[in-house]
Parts: structure tokens; sequence; C-alpha cells
């Protein structure tokens, strides 16, 4: 490593304060004085971490979350109006590929669709997704997705939609709570088989604990708000989860299919990481143990 001549630099526009936007050509001069040895790789990864982000006023888009986060930011349509969402919706495609709205109704997502026309709009999940081939389907890794009740579906849904945009593949169990537990344990393999499981469900919220004695993935638990007066809106399977005797369930919030589906998209992409690893090492364990024995075979060679 060279010696540090000078201390890292924020590249800001002068005129204004605001962070340039994470171009090729201030990329390039922060890697060529890491090559120069001006700055060190360690001082180059705390500035990429914390640039670039664009100022709208209303909004500040954060440009550089895929780098960090493995994602770029996700709108939450909710609270803002359709010209705010179209608007962000094209400063998020101006650095990415990829694009997720929650909460979205359908003026929302007519809002993004006049700057992209490629947008899709999931009726059922209320998400506008925009990625390059159109298409959801596929994936790596494997997450299953089961729901309680038909009720539960439009968060269920959700989940579904943001873990197929994050790159997963998914499967879904739905209408499987426990009043009929037989239709939930006729796909005990399936369940068994996933990396991660997301349990949807409102009333009492019992199946998360089911499922969880079932698996030895991580299973992560999404009350609803569907339910009579005592669910009190979510709150009672929500108290139901956060208190299962099943180990490895976690929560997150009422109706949150987002936040649900985002981290079992995260698992997912680390345990399918560490199998693909696993299998490379395998790989090449063999290709040493087949060459060792036909060098052993061959013996050594006479001059």
């Amino acid at each position: 490593r060279g010696t540090i001549k000078q201390p890292a630099k924020r590249f800001r526009s002068s005129e204004s304060g605001r962070m340039h936007p994470m171009d090729p050509e201030h990329l390039r001069k922060l890697l060529d004085r890491v090559q120069k040895g001006d700055l060190s790789v360690e001082m180059a990864l705390r500035d990429l971490k914390v640039l670039p982000f664009e100022d709208m006023g209303f909004a500040k888009i954060d440009s550089h979350r895929a780098v960090r986060c493995g994602f770029p930011e996700v709108i939450f349509c909710e609270g803002k109006t359709t010209e705010e969402i179209g608007r962000i919706a094209i400063a998020i495609l101006s650095h990415s590929p990829l694009l997720l709205a929650t909460r979205a109704s359908e003026a929302c997502f007519r809002s993004i669709q006049e700057g992209t026309p490629t947008a899709q709009y999931h009726e059922k999940a209320r998400c506008v997704t925009v990625c390059p081939d159109g298409h959801l389907e596929g994936g790596t890794g494997r997450i299953v997705i089961v729901s309680a009740g038909t009720a539960d579906l439009p968060v269920a849904e959700e989940a579904r939609i943001t873990a197929q945009i994050m790159g997963c593949a998914v499967e879904t169990i739905y209408d499987a709570g426990v009043a009929g537990i037989h239709r939930l344990l006729h796909q005990t393999r399936r369940l068994q088989d996933a990396n991660v499981v997301v349990v949807v469900a409102g009333m009492e919220g019992a199946l998360a604990s089911v499922v969880g004695g079932l698996v030895d993935a991580p299973v992560i638990a999404v009350p609803t708000s569907i339910g009579y007066g005592a669910s009190f809106g979510g709150l009672a399977p929500l108290l139901t989860m956060l208190n299962s005797c099943a180990a490895g369930v976690t929560v997150v919030n009422i109706d949150n299919g987002f936040g649900a589906g985002y981290t079992a998209s995260l698992i997912n992409r680390r345990r399918d990481a560490i199998e693909t690893e696993e299998a490379i090492e395998t790989e090449k364990a063999d290709e040493t143990e087949e060459a060792d024995k036909t060098a052993e075979k061959d013996g050594p060679s006479s001059e």
C-alpha cells in the first residue's frame, strides 16, 4: 500500500454543497488516487460508503444504497403526491435498473408509468416494479411464503414481490392456517427445503409458532391487521408471535410484508452464497483427489 499523502475528500459541488452522483468519472478519480498511493483502500471504502445522494428539495434520493445494502432505495408511496412519486422514480432509475414502490395506488402506478412505460402494477400487493426483462420469476435460493388465510394475501404478496425483485426464488403456500392444519402439514417437505420461511397471519397469529416447530430455517413472522375486535388491528397476533415458544421465529411490524420479504432476501442471499462456495470447494477437492489418484496410478516418470 502507498503512503497516505492527503486525507480523503468528499466529492461535493462547490455551488450547492450537494454530493455528486456516483458516476464513472468521480469513481475513476477516487480509484486513481488509490492506485497512486494518495489514498488508502480503507479511506476510499469509507468515502464510497457515504456517497452520494440527490437533493430534490422535497426528497433526498439515496442513489448509493444498492452499493451499501444490496438493493436500491424503495419508494413508500403513502403520504406522497403522485407527482413526487413519479419524480422520485425517475431519479432512482437514473442510477439503477430496478425499482420497487410499495403501498401504491393505481394513480401512483400511472405516475411512474408516465416516465417509465415498462413499469408493472401488482394490484394485490399494491406494488409497482421496474426490472430489466420485465419478469420477476426465477431467482436463486428458496424462500417459502405462507399465509394463514386469503384475507392475508395482500401482505403476503407484498413480501413475495419484494423478494422476487431482489432476485430470490419464491414459493407460496396460501390459505393454510391452523384452523385446518392438515393443509399446512401436507406441505411439510416444501417448508423444510426452504432457506427462509415467511409466515403471514392475522386473527390470533398461531401459524408462525407451528411453522417454527417444523423447520430448521429462520422463520419471519408477519402479523396482519385481519381479525375481529379483540384482534386490535393486528396487536393480538403481534403479541402471540413475539411470545412464540418456537425457536428461530422473529417478528416484523403489523402488515409489513415488505420488511419480511426484504429481510428474507438478505438471509437467502447469504445462504445461497455459502452453498455456492461450498459446492466450489467440494469440486476443487474432488479435482485434486482425482489428480492425485491419476499421478499415483501413473507412478514416477523415469528419464
